[in-house]
């Protein structure tokens, strides 16, 4: 019984679709390239003709605070988590009209609700939209994106940026406390959430 609760819990956690064909995708903001990287990889497949990356930085650092992983390929001066999102999917094949701006959110939710407010000022009707983030991120920014698309559906295209994953999180400390942490915000934000 224990271990199915385990796997429960990494099944709920760790959310993945298999990408295919969509209006837009979406990247929360965060200060690590390879969401934008997936990203890149999924638009120059053809899978969708635009990119939204979302983010100003983080709102309990106050600023930028600097790239996360391979900061000696993306080195320039970033003030926001979008111009560091847009450089990464720039210089992945992602030319820049082709990337949409979002870089005043602070937090998840805004990221999700910004973004609906860029594409519905942009005309923009997205049915179906792919979503990259974060692996153990994935239910929570499916959470908030779902709530403010409610009419599109959304396939979670995640990546894994510190080795921690559904079949492994379990093993180490680092893992238990970040996905256990993970769930306490999805039940508290969804309860803020639910108030509204």
């Amino acid at each position: 019984m224990y271990e199915k609760f385990l796997e429960e819990v990494g099944n709920f956690v760790f959310m993945e679709n298999q990408p295919e064909s969509a209006d837009i995708i979406f990247v929360p903001g965060n200060s690590y390239p390879y969401m934008a990287e997936k990203a890149a990889e999924l638009y120059r497949l053809g899978l969708a003709p635009m990119v939204l990356p979302s983010g100003r930085y983080s709102i309990s650092a106050g600023k930028f605070s600097g790239v996360t992983g391979e900061a000696e390929k993306y080195n320039g001066a970033y003030q926001t988590e979008w111009e560091f999102l847009k450089d990464v999917l720039m210089k992945n094949g992602v030319p820049e009209n082709a990337v949409l701006r979002e870089d005043e959110a602070t937090f998840t939710w805004q990221n999700a609700l910004f973004s609906r407010k860029v594409t519905d000022q942009a005309g923009l009707k997205v049915k179906k939209a792919i979503l990259c983030c974060k692996n153990y991120h994935a239910r929570r920014a499916f959470m908030y994106y779902q709530r403010a698309y409610p009419e599109t559906e959304f396939l979670v295209c995640p990546c894994s940026v510190d080795e921690i994953t559904k079949e492994n999180w379990k093993l180490t400390q680092h893992g238990i406390d970040e996905v256990l942490a993970e769930i306490k915000r999805i039940v508290s934000q969804f309860q803020i959430m639910m108030q509204k």
